[in-house]
């Protein structure tokens, strides 16, 4: 793939590896930003490259999955050393639209109820019903088998629709 190529499938997706940087870190949109500039840099410059092994979408996404790690383990490390400054305000907690959140209760309910799964389950379940992803594409972003990334899945389902029936209950 040319760089011409690549610049156009990076546009085409950027919305959604915007989403998928925001889940990596957790929200915080300052990371996220840095994650995917770093990940898009990685790519363009052909530091990381695309072998046609996978879809186009799973191989960036799992760059920017790694790419945000390693901003987190930076960010971790920084924030450790500098204990006096506040980094309250670092994350914005207002869900996006990788969680489909509205004002509606129904919509807290379904954000409450995925920050309670375990990151594994909450990133397959992202992956696969925010991003359209299959489990086996999944499996290849995470860099889990595939057969653990499927337990993440059903335990992830079971748990949210537990979690979702609770919530409309109450």
């Amino acid at each position: 793939m040319d760089r011409r190529e690549l610049e156009r499938e990076l546009e085409r997706l950027h919305a959604d590896a915007w989403g998928w940087a925001l889940a990596c870190t957790g929200r915080d949109r300052a990371l996220a930003e840095d994650a995917l500039q770093n990940a898009y840099l990685r790519v363009l410059s052909g530091r990381a490259r695309f072998e046609g092994r996978s879809q186009f979408k799973s191989w960036l996404f799992g760059v920017i999955r790694m790419t945000a790690m390693e901003e987190l383990r930076r960010t971790n490390r920084w924030r450790a050393r500098s204990r006096d400054v506040d980094m309250a305000d670092a994350s914005d907690p207002s869900p996006g639209a990788d969680v489909m959140a509205g004002e509606t209760e129904r919509a807290a309910a379904l954000v409450t109820a995925m920050r309670a799964l375990s990151p594994r389950q909450r990133e397959v379940l992202q992956l696969v019903f925010y991003h359209g992803m299959t489990i086996e594409e999944a499996a290849g972003v995470m860099r889990i088998s595939l057969g653990t990334a499927r337990t993440h899945y059903e335990r992830g389902k079971k748990a949210l629709a537990e979690q979702i029936t609770h919530a409309d209950v109450r």
